[in-house]
């Protein structure tokens, strides 16, 4: 029986995780879950999956918690980011699912990492924004990383790999990671101004969370994955293309050197991703819908739109700058943020990254101190500029 922590689990990767857990009660248990404070959500996972342990990131929603699960189930409750770290780190834990959306799953993700946990990583910005210090606490700690985002998921299940997981790219020429376009593909520029948060979290494959769902729309989820893919398989950007296949069928592929091209299919289903994670390099059932190719019919690729969807290209030009990724991610959560409580218009979003970007003096951060440092003074910067914008479109008006 193997023990999971599920960081971010009342989230849509944590909730699939729990789903395929609960499909194999005598292979997986439940040791902890975590969430930031969505209190109604963790008493029924708790209610339904018995943890041992409960970390709630806000005091309060812990508190509340507690007093709910009081007399139902053993589970006990805990608040914070040290507690979260401590779970993610415990001795008798086999696997750790980081699913924490943002900036905010570095810690209890590289805590994981440095107790040579098998590591499920469907927090893209811990490599996002600390590639760097990630990929040593991983080497160091003896940790099994395992990626999670389909198209990462996918490139791994394509490509031979060791022991330990690490992938051998020797005979490896191109990786060609896959976009569905999101929910405006084939717009314009100016017809995107007037786009609502409601239609941007409208993506026409996935279930995903909102601040997924609008990275998707801006392409910049895009962005974030070519960069995480650099750093999991050791590659430049120049030797990763993009396509976009809106069916969302093709999870990525890889193209070898002898002119073979491995392909992942499956629908689309984060179920398929998380199962393979827990049981690699076995298989196991995840509960989804096989593939029917013959009702499916046809498969389209086309290349991706920069000029209406610069968030893409700001991405690629950070990659090659010290530090420009940490900058960008860190500006890109608060201009989302920003255009999710309907503060910015949704073109405003990659203005916000690009002039934070133009502003902030970075290098490599080289420690997580540095890491941090780095971030907190992007969104200093993007914050500043998030309340010009808003303040000039309300003078606009």
């Amino acid at each position: 029986m193997l023990d999971v922590v599920v960081l971010g689990a009342t989230g849509s990767v944590g909730e699939s995780t729990l789903d395929v857990i609960a499909r194999h009660p005598n292979r997986y248990q439940v040791y902890a879950l975590t969430a930031n404070r969505s209190v109604d959500t963790m008493v029924t996972l708790c209610l339904r999956h018995r943890p041992t342990y409960a970390v709630m990131m806000d005091p309060e929603a812990a508190q509340l918690l507690a007093s709910r699960l009081a007399e139902h189930c053993d589970t006990k409750v805990l608040d914070g980011e040290a507690a979260m770290e401590a779970v993610a780190s415990a001795e008798s834990v086999d696997i750790v699912m980081a699913a924490v959306v943002g900036f905010a799953g570095l810690r209890p993700a590289l805590a994981a990492a440095r107790s040579g946990k098998r590591l499920l990583l469907a927090n893209k910005e811990a490599l996002v924004s600390a590639g760097s210090v990630f990929m040593a606490a991983v080497r160091e700690g003896g940790a099994t990383l395992l990626p999670i985002d389909s198209e990462h998921n996918a490139m791994f299940q394509c490509l031979p790999a060791n022991e330990q997981a690490q992938p051998q790219m020797q005979a490896v020429e191109k990786i060609l990671l896959t976009a569905s376009g999101g929910p405006f593909r084939g717009w314009q520029r100016q017809q995107l101004t007037s786009v609502t948060p409601e239609q941007a979290c409208a993506h026409p494959n996935w279930s995903m969370g909102r601040k997924i769902s609008v990275d998707s729309a801006t392409l910049m989820n895009k962005g974030l994955e070519l960069a995480e893919a650099c750093w999991l398989f050791g590659c430049q950007p120049t030797d990763i293309e993009v396509v976009v296949h809106p069916q969302s069928v093709i999870h990525s592929l890889i193209r070898y050197r002898d002119g073979s091209v491995l392909a992942q299919l499956g629908n689309p289903d984060m179920r398929t991703p998380i199962a393979y994670g827990l049981s690699w390099p076995d298989r196991i059932d995840a509960g989804v819908e096989p593939l029917d190719l013959i009702e499916l019919g046809q498969l389209v690729f086309e290349r991706p739109d920069t000029s209406a969807f610069p968030c893409l290209r700001l991405a690629q030009e950070a990659i090659n700058r010290p530090g420009g990724m940490c900058v960008l991610n860190a500006a890109n959560e608060l201009a989302v943020e920003g255009f999710l409580a309907q503060q910015l218009a949704f073109t405003d979003i990659d203005h916000i990254i690009e002039r934070t970007l133009d502003n902030v003096v970075c290098g490599e951060p080289e420690s997580l101190a540095a890491v941090e440092d780095l971030d907190r003074r992007a969104r200093e910067l993007a914050q500043h500029e998030i309340a010009r914008t808003a303040h000039d479109s309300l003078g606009a008006h």
